[in-house]
């Protein structure tokens, strides 16, 4: 009898100690509560601050700009320097190398060599769009962007006269309001606009908004492909991010009603038609609003919240794939819908001159 006791307590042990391994090794058993939206932000910001420094100097920018206007942490300045550095040098060789008619032909020319090799869809659309005016990849997409991000920061680079003559040779209007133009480039045109807008120069943000309108009525929505349906909500995310100067100021929904009528009369079909990154951004939208309650706010955390990649430490990619570079993008948005810390007009050299102690040369004070 004692031996048939101390082979039952045994057995019993066994069992015990097997259901306890079972349970540990599962990073979310139903015994223990799902992780908050916060938790998961900060699950992917450690993934990411990690090797945060390993990326390029874009998308290390990109990210440590992004999260220092959320959170003011010191911690993020060399990432804001780095973003610094690259928009000085590019400045300084548009200023030195390409301002001519001739010198930004040339240059324009290579750049869009480029897109003629790509083999995607959107690829395909952008070669298609833009290889009889292949300037606007030098105007829109590379200048622009570089003298709007040194203006945020309250600076400008030494030869901005020069820069700005060649913006004046263009009229932009006719890249901003052309229908092929807006299907292959919808969210840089949103960006660019605006950009030149905060520039105090050529203002077409009315226009476009009007022929982007025209060229995605919300009628035909069941007529788009899944890739230019996300082209439409790409480009109005990026009307709201523009409006706002990237997360520096909140936004009045009466101003954009059309927009957030649009999404939540549309949530559920742009969850299902979206990838995380362009629902992420949707969500963030809200948030810029102060409308932190309203049900499209919890929708599009739930979504992405659910496709995070808990042993990556990271939202994948729609083929699954959890490479770091590629996926900053996507991942810095979840973070900020996940643990939204409000709208934040920083970093500027007035504000947080401990940051700009040092600036890139050909960067000097607006």
């Amino acid at each position: 009898m004692k031996s048939l006791n101390v082979g039952l307590v045994f057995f019993l042990s066994l069992l015990v100690w097997g259901v306890y391994a079972e349970t540990a090794s599962s990073p979310l058993n139903k015994s223990e509560p799902f992780p908050s939206y916060q938790q998961d932000a900060e699950l992917i910001r450690t993934t990411y601050e990690r090797n945060l420094y390993t990326l390029p100097a874009f998308k290390m920018g990109h990210y440590g700009l992004r999260m220092y206007r959320q959170t003011q942490d010191a911690k993020y300045s060399a990432a804001i320097w780095s973003d610094m550095a690259r928009v000085a040098s590019r400045l300084n060789k548009f200023a030195t190398e390409v301002n001519t008619p001739e010198q930004i032909k040339a240059y324009s020319a290579t750049r869009i060599q480029n897109y003629g090799k790509k083999t995607d869809v959107r690829g395909k659309l952008r070669y298609a769009a833009t290889r009889s005016q292949p300037e606007y990849l030098y105007l829109g997409v590379d200048l622009l962007g570089s003298m709007a991000r040194a203006n945020e920061y309250g600076l400008k680079h030494r030869d901005d006269k020069i820069l700005r003559e060649v913006i004046r040779r263009y009229d932009f209007a006719k890249y901003a309001t052309d229908p092929a133009m807006i299907r292959a480039w919808a969210a840089q045109l949103a960006n660019q606009v605006y950009w030149l807008r905060q520039l105090g120069e050529q203002d077409v943000v009315n226009e476009f908004i009007e022929a982007f309108k025209a060229t995605y009525p919300d009628s035909k929505d069941a007529e788009l492909t899944d890739q230019q349906f996300m082209n439409k909500i790409y480009g109005l995310t990026h009307i709201i991010f523009a409006a706002s100067e990237y997360y520096q100021h909140a936004i009045n929904e009466k101003d954009f009603q059309w927009v957030y009528d649009y999404y939540r009369n549309n949530i559920d079909t742009i969850i299902e038609r979206s990838k995380e990154d362009v629902i992420a951004e949707v969500g963030i939208n809200f948030l810029l609003a102060g409308l932190d309650n309203d049900p499209v706010v919890d929708k599009t955390r739930k979504a992405i919240q659910g496709a995070i990649d808990r042993d990556a430490g990271m939202v994948p990619s729609v083929k699954g794939e959890t490479e770091l570079l590629d996926g900053e993008h996507r991942n810095v948005l979840t973070i900020m819908l996940l643990d939204w810390r409000g709208a934040h007009e920083v970093p500027t050299v007035s504000k947080q001159p401990e940051i700009f102690v040092s600036v890139p040369y050909g960067l000097i004070s607006q």
